[in-house]
């Protein structure tokens, strides 16, 4: 008999089909309206070697959500850093770079806390690299962002709004330098074209020839 998948079940009855997905830590969702378990079931059995294939896929990308609890490391421009856990008396936590690791400080163990010092830390890279990046690049490419936004999101590395509003995970700063460059291309690109039909693209080739190759390096990270 074939053993099931552990799985989180989340029953949502404006749902018309059943829809399964991966959480951060590579856990299997199941979203669904209201069907009988055997369906549920019958579906797992169906879809195992999609499920295992997609989980080995998942586990193999760089840039997850830290383990505290193993050895830690932190992606910071495309490179992995190693990250000290150190106890102190001071009861605030910090959070230091030297170029080779990163160490934390702490008073008590937190690692929600740990994590939004982390998050901290990306967001305060990313609002200094990418002003700088987004500026050469819209000079090259001769476009004018209204606005930067930066915000830690789950599913996309930057979008660009109706009004031109350009928003950036933060990220972000995981990925290597000319993958950076690649996600600020795009999202420039969408102030010219607000769709990924041929123009859009060419643009983007325009200025990045090797485009391509930064989009398959994408898929090796996770936000």
């Amino acid at each position: 008999m074939s053993l099931l998948p552990r799985y989180t079940h989340i029953i949502n009855p404006r749902l018309k089909h059943i829809y399964l997905t991966f959480d951060e830590e590579g856990d299997l969702i199941i979203k669904s309206p209201r069907v009988p378990q055997h369906k549920i079931e019958q579906l797992l059995l169906k879809k195992a070697s999609w499920i295992n294939h997609s989980r080995e896929k998942l586990q193999k990308k760089k840039g997850k959500r830290i383990d505290f609890s193993r050895t830690p490391e932190v992606y910071f421009m495309g490179s992995s850093y190693p990250l000290e856990l150190i106890p102190h008396g001071k009861k605030k936590v910090q959070l230091e770079f030297d170029e080779t690791k990163f160490t934390l400080h702490y008073h008590s163990y937190d690692e929600t806390l740990f994590h939004a010092h982390v998050d901290r830390f990306y967001k305060k890279e990313a609002q200094r690299y990418i002003p700088d990046q987004v500026a050469f690049w819209a000079d090259r490419m001769r476009l004018s962002p209204a606005a930067l936004r930066f915000r830690k999101t789950k599913r996309q590395w930057g979008s660009c709004s109706a009004k031109n509003v350009l928003c950036f995970n933060t990220m972000m700063m995981k990925l290597p330098k000319d993958v950076i460059q690649y996600i600020i291309v795009h999202e420039l690109a969408h102030i010219k074209h607000k769709h990924h039909q041929k123009a859009f693209w060419q643009l983007v080739e325009n200025h990045l020839p090797d485009y391509k190759t930064h989009v398959s390096d994408l898929k090796h990270y996770t936000t």
